[in-house]
């Protein structure tokens, strides 16, 4: 991993414990600023060793090997090594909502996850193009941020909710609301903005990867057509029914965000217009030769 890459990294790290501890400190004072960094610590080790197998379980992602899926392994696997990097692990996601998302701390430890929903919908190529594009995500090193700012968002989010209803029930940290207006005031300014500023660096981290995954997508498999036919029809399905079952902080991580309505993943989209998307394939595909 290069030095920029763990540069970024260590401050994404560093930026969510800190909204962590202010959290904790929310909470309970110094005695839950301690918990905090504490805890933050335990999910900071947690997160970059094990986050791919958190985010897998979150979705009840199961581990296919060639037997089981033999013509999605055999196509993970061309075009794993026309990206030139190891064959990543396969993942399907059983949910009907047609999706795909890439996770791991490396490309030694890569994983692409499908939905069922996924292999329904898209056919033989357009699959490839959405295959081509998780891929992308592990060539350019994509895969570690994201996958760590999905976990860390989300234990944010789930410690906002606590101290949201532990201030709905009494107070935090053992204050007098009469005694400490200023103090409840900065409370709730900080469970609001916490997670609004946590998705806000998803963001970041995601819209521009998202092209780079698009265009890298389009020239592993050389069909820029297929990937954004996919994209097409993936935005038309969760348009009608977005999934229901899962975990907003992870928006960042599938090809098209799953979740809609009114939501932190939707107020703050974590990726580019899908027509913008497909724009750019267009003009991708004139640079290749390829009729689109």
């Amino acid at each position: 991993m290069g030095l920029g890459l763990w540069l970024r990294t260590g401050l994404l790290m560093a930026f969510l414990t800190g909204l962590l501890m202010a959290l904790g400190y929310v909470l309970g004072n110094e005695a839950g600023l301690l918990f905090a960094f504490v805890f933050a610590m335990v999910m900071n080790f947690f997160s970059y060793w094990f986050s791919d197998k958190i985010v897998l379980s979150w979705y009840r992602a199961r581990i296919v090997d060639e037997t089981e899926a033999p013509e999605l392994y055999r196509m993970v696997k061309a075009l794993a090594r026309e990206a030139k990097i190891p064959t990543p692990k396969v993942a399907i996601v059983p949910t009907d909502v047609p999706n795909a998302f890439a996770t791991g701390r490396n490309p030694k430890h890569g994983v692409v996850a499908v939905t069922q929903g996924l292999l329904r919908l898209l056919d033989r190529d357009e699959l490839e193009g959405v295959l081509a594009h998780e891929i992308s995500h592990i060539k350019n090193r994509d895969i570690l941020i994201q996958t760590l700012a999905a976990v860390l968002a989300g234990a944010i989010i789930m410690v906002a909710r606590w101290a949201g209803w532990m201030l709905w029930l009494g107070g935090l940290g053992g204050r007098d609301r009469d005694r400490d207006a200023g103090g409840v005031l900065g409370a709730v300014l900080l469970i609001v903005l916490a997670p609004i500023a946590a998705m806000l660096i998803q963001m970041a981290i995601s819209r521009a990867r998202e092209y780079l995954a698009d265009e890298t997508g389009a020239r592993i498999s050389g069909k820029p057509w297929a990937l954004a036919r996919a994209l097409e029809k993936i935005e038309y399905y969760v348009s009608m029914k977005p999934l229901r079952d899962g975990n907003p902080a992870t928006a960042h991580m599938f090809i098209v965000n799953p979740f809609r309505g009114i939501s932190f993943a939707e107020l703050f989209s974590t990726h580019p217009p899908t027509q913008k998307r497909i724009e750019r394939l267009r003009r991708i595909a004139m640079e290749m030769g390829i009729p689109f």
